[in-house]
Formats: structure tokens, C-alpha cells, sequence
């Protein structure tokens, strides 16, 4: 599909560039012929206003040559002209005049003769004009051949071009192509687990005859379903915020969103033997979806009650930088190497790759990262001397920094 898409891209350009080239070709080639005919037909004018009896040779001087030929009543013909033409040959002169006195049109082609004509009927004669216009012919050929030949260099060195510039302009889409594939292939594997186990648990519960037994399929049957509840929603939630979709932006006191995803995690922090520590720089307002930034404070405090070494500490900050907000979450744990750090905002990935089952989908990291750079911020984690620690950058809102700036 990539493919065809970037030939298409090329293909689209070539013709594009095709359809002007040959447009342009078509009005200088016009142009002059143009300018040619009407240099002709101009000589043949001078050509025919010449006065015979007075001894003037028409066509003589210098610029285009042609001859004259004036045809009387009795059939008589007297020629005069530039010495360019052999006018001696009787019979092809005699078959040129004939030519053109039989034509409809006073002014015309000789094609036989390659010999451009004008005619002008007198009261005693018929006067004929001829000058050459095989000229004019070879000149038009040779124009065309060497656009054409520029044209024609010109559209492969295009088509090169294109097919190397398409290549960076179908990058993005292969890109996100891949990923969508590995999306689906991600979720796939993620949903097969549990629907195995609930399709093996409901075999069994079918043909088991113990109640108590049953029970205990039917509620690993509940805890699959309800953990395949848990990755459809993180799996939407992550589509609606890559949508792009501009929700309604309102003023944000961050201060408070981070403190209430702290006071909620503290609790369920304690269980697990890991306390928490915490100090939020109050009144830091931010413009964005609250319970948006709520979540991300909630997947990071979430992702380090996991993760961190038990008995350690979990540390979260929020302080103001300049015109911007700073969050972060820190705990001690093992080192993440360095070549999986910037894979770690990946979907469905795992820097432990066999956690499975309860510890999450992999989903979480993904979902905070497209948050906040739907807020216009950044996030980025380091991991050094067992201390991972995940900073969160948003912009203040302009009425905090100009308010910020007016207390300075």
C-alpha cells in the first residue's frame, strides 16, 4: 500500500509538471510560428505592392527572398524575382502558378513545394507572391525536437526527484502504518489471554458437576472479563486522544489535580511498604482538561507504586520553571537500560517483556505521553544510580506567567 501510495505521489507530480511543460512547448512553438508566418506574409505583401513595369524586382532586396509571378488575360506569365529561385524551369513554374491560382484562399501552403503564396487579382492580371517556407518548417522542427528532448530530460530527472522526495513524504504514513499494525497485533495477543482463559473456564464450569468448583470458574471468568473491560478502555481512551479531537480548554489549578492524585495514592502507596513524599508548589494553573491531567499524574504514581523497590520511598514533585509547570515522579529501582528508555512511551510495551497478567497492558506510559503532548507539554524519563524518575513540562497559562511576571 506504501508503495502504490508514493507511486501515485510521483505519478500525480509527473503529470502535473507534464501537463505544464507540454502547455508552455505548445505556446512558444505557437508564438513562433506565429512570428514566422507573419514575417512571411509581410514579405509577400512588400512582395506584391512592387510595381513590375517600372523595373523594380520584387523580392530582390534583402531580408526573405521570394519571386512574382504575373498572370495576364491571354495566359501570358511574366516572373520576377530574387535570384535565390530558379525561375528558367518553365514547367515547374508553370505548375506552381496553376497550383496556387487554383486555390479558394488568396493566401496559403504549397506543401509540394514547400512555397508559401498571397494572391492579389487585378483588373488586367492576377499577381502571385511565393517565398519559401521550408525555412520556417525546418526551424519549427528543430525547436520542437530540442524542447522536446529538454522536456523529456527534464520529466525523468523529475520523476527521480519525486520518487526521492515521495519517499519522505510517505514516511510519515508508513510510519504510522507500522504502527497501527503493531497496535493490532499488540491487542490481539493482550486479548487472547483472557479469552482463553474464559472460554476454558466456561467449558469447564459447563461440565462440572461440583458447585464449588463452578464458582471458582465463573469467577476467574469475572476477573478476565473485568481485566478485558480495563484494556478496551485504556485502548479507547488512547484513540480518542490520537484522534487530534480539540477538547474545550478551561484553567487548570495543577497545584490541586496533583495534590488529589497524591492524597489518592498515599493509601494504596502504604499498603505496599512504599510511602510516599510530596511537595507541590501551590496556585500553578495550566489551560487544559482536568481530569485529562489528573490521569497522567495518576499513571505515573501508579507505574512507580508498581515498580519501585519495596521499603523505598516514592517521591513526587510540582514546582514552577519559568513558563512552565514541572512534574515528576521518582522511585528507586533497577536500572532501565539506556536502549529502552525511548521505547518506554510505546504501546503495549514492557521493559521487563515477560510481565504479564495483573501488572497493566503496557498502555499507560502511552496514554500519558499523548496527554500531555495534546497540551502542548513534553515527557521523558531518566533512569540513573537506581533512581527512575519521569518529569512531566507543561506551559503555565499566559494569565499565571503574565500574573507571575507582574509580582517579579
Amino acid at each position: 500500500m506504501i508503495r502504490k501510495l508514493r507511486l501515485k505521489i510521483v505519478g500525480i507530480s509527473v503529470i502535473a509538471v507534464a501537463v505544464l511543460l507540454v502547455s508552455v512547448l505548445a505556446a512558444v512553438a505557437l508564438s513562433t510560428r506565429s512570428q514566422m508566418v507573419r514575417a512571411s506574409e509581410s514579405r509577400l505583401q512588400e512582395a506584391l505592392a512592387g510595381h513590375m513595369l517600372s523595373g523594380a524586382q520584387p523580392g530582390s532586396g534583402g531580408g526573405q527572398p521570394c519571386f512574382v509571378a504575373d498572370i495576364y488575360a491571354d495566359g501570358t506569365v511574366r516572373l520576377a524575382g530574387s535570384g535565390y529561385y530558379d525561375l528558367d524551369n518553365d514547367a515547374l513554374i508553370l505548375s506552381i502558378v496553376q497550383d496556387a491560382l487554383q486555390r479558394e484562399s488568396r493566401e496559403g501552403v504549397l506543401q509540394d513545394y514547400a512555397l508559401r503564396y498571397m494572391r492579389q487579382n487585378g483588373m488586367l492580371t492576377v499577381r502571385l507572391a511565393f517565398t519559401d517556407c521550408s525555412q520556417e518548417q525546418a526551424t519549427m522542427r528543430s525547436l520542437l525536437l530540442r524542447m522536446g528532448g529538454v522536456s523529456l530530460a527534464a520529466l525523468l530527472l523529475l520523476t527521480g526527484v519525486s520518487y526521492w522526495l515521495a519517499g519522505f513524504a510517505v514516511k510519515p504514513v508508513q510510519q504510522a502504518w507500522q504502527e497501527q499494525k503493531q497496535f493490532v497485533s499488540d491487542a490481539s495477543h493482550e486479548l487472547k489471554t483472557p479469552l482463553t482463559v474464559i472460554l476454558s473456564s466456561a467449558e469447564l464450569a459447563a461440565s462440572e458437576t461440583d458447585g464449588g468448583k463452578s464458582r471458582q470458574y465463573l469467577d476467574n471468568i469475572h476477573a478476565e472479563s473485568l481485566r478485558m473491560k480495563d484494556l478496551v478502555e485504556d485502548m479507547l481512551t488512547l484513540a480518542r486522544t490520537e484522534s487530534g479531537t480539540r477538547l474545550p480548554e478551561e484553567a487548570v489549578d495543577l497545584s490541586d489535580t496533583v495534590l488529589e492524585s497524591a492524597l489518592a495514592f498515599e493509601p494504596v502507596a502504604f499498603e505496599n511498604g512504599k510511602p510516599m513524599e510530596y511537595t507541590v508548589q501551590p496556585e500553578l494553573t495550566v489551560s487544559g482538561r482536568s481530569a485529562q491531567l489528573r490521569q497522567v499524574a495518576d499513571i505515573l504514581l501508579d507505574n512507580a507504586v508498581k515498580y519501585a523497590e519495596p521499603g523505598s520511598p516514592i517521591q513526587m514533585g510540582l514546582r514552577r520553571e519559568g513558563r512552565n509547570a514541572v512534574l515528576w515522579v521518582e522511585n528507586r529501582s533497577a536500572p532501565i537500560p539506556p536502549e529502552k528508555l525511548g521505547h518506554l512511551f510505546d504501546r503495549f510495551y514492557r521493559v521487563d517483556e515477560s510481565r504479564t497478567g495483573g501488572e497493566g497492558f503496557g498502555l499507560g506510559l502511552a496514554i500519558a505521553r499523548t496527554i500531555v503532548q495534546s497540551h502542548r507539554g513534553s515527557i521523558g524519563c531518566t533512569s540513573t544510580q537506581g533512581v527512575t524518575r519521569f518529569t512531566v513540562t507543561l506551559p503555565l497559562a499566559k494569565n499565571e506567567v503574565t500574573k507571575r511576571g507582574s509580582e517579579a
